[in-house]
């Protein structure tokens, strides 16, 4: 095998991750210590896997390495995420992947709108100061925001400041950053939302208007990097009410009002969410 071969071919079992295998794929990264982590048949499953569900490394990586595998996902077809194994071992395989072809099935208005008027419902009788201006009406998704930087850049920056929590490094084969939730089947947000195929048409939504993209991983937890936050007052606020939808416990177990965590999101370039 020459040396152009090498490049043009996957190491290990890294081609297991993909359904086909007549794509030609790359990745001139060095890799450290892994394996390819299977769904725990125990562990209630949505469909049948005939293949891994990601590869995982044995140990903690660094920013740089991420930042190297993300610039070479367009060859190798493998989207890095940085894996916080404290509360539920990934390697145990307790995960439910979901087709990524469901995500198509969903519209983030669509989601926004319905978990705003079931709270709308259950709360009929309450006050709704906490998300004031919007109250029981659902404004929709917000405008876009304008670009700060560069997304990979911005994602390269987030990852580097996560590392040394010592996380472990995932590969999924997605083509955008979003569809890892479905492809490796995270429960983060069982309490919320018992699928995640509409939470990742959310953050496709996301990359999309704010130049998001997935950086990092636990088991009820999730990092974004963000190139085009919102920067005024107005935009924050909406951005916010969507970040509500999504995950609800970032404001009633935070500042406990839509406002005081629109300040919270103003101008920042990575989103934190985590569910209870």
């Amino acid at each position: 095998m020459d040396d152009l071969e090498l490049r043009r071919s996957l190491p290990g079992n890294l081609p297991q991750l993909f359904a086909d295998d007549q794509v030609e794929r790359a990745l001139d990264v060095a890799l450290p210590a892994g394996d390819v982590v299977w769904p725990d048949p125990g562990y209630p499953q949505r469909q049948i896997l005939l293949r891994p569900a990601f590869w995982l490394s044995d140990e903690p990586v660094t920013g740089e390495l991420w930042a190297a595998l993300r610039a070479a996902h367009p060859r190798s077809g493998l989207w890095p995420v940085l894996l916080d194994e404290t509360d539920q071992p990934w390697a145990a395989g307790q995960i439910a992947p979901e087709p990524v072809t469901d995500i198509d099935n969903y519209l983030p208005s669509a989601f926004m709108s319905e978990v705003w008027a079931d709270w709308a419902e259950q709360t009929a009788d309450e006050d709704h100061d906490d998300l004031a201006p919007f109250g029981r009406d659902c404004p929709g998704p917000a405008q876009r925001g304008a670009s700060l930087d560069d997304p990979g850049a911005v994602a390269d920056r987030h990852a580097r400041a996560l590392a040394p929590r010592g996380l472990s490094l995932g590969l999924v084969a997605v083509e955008r950053s979003a569809d890892v939730l479905a492809a490796m089947g995270w429960q983060g947000a069982l309490n919320h939302n018992e699928w995640t195929a509409p939470l990742a048409a959310v953050v496709r939504g996301w990359e999309d208007r704010f130049g998001a993209r997935v950086v990092a991983m636990g088991f009820n937890t999730l990092e974004l990097s963000v190139a085009s936050p919102p920067v005024s007052a107005r935009h924050a606020l909406h951005v916010a009410a969507e970040h509500w939808a999504f995950c609800p416990d970032i404001l009633f177990q935070g500042p406990g009002t839509l406002g005081g965590y629109a300040e919270e999101i103003r101008g920042k370039t990575h989103w934190s969410f985590w569910w209870d």
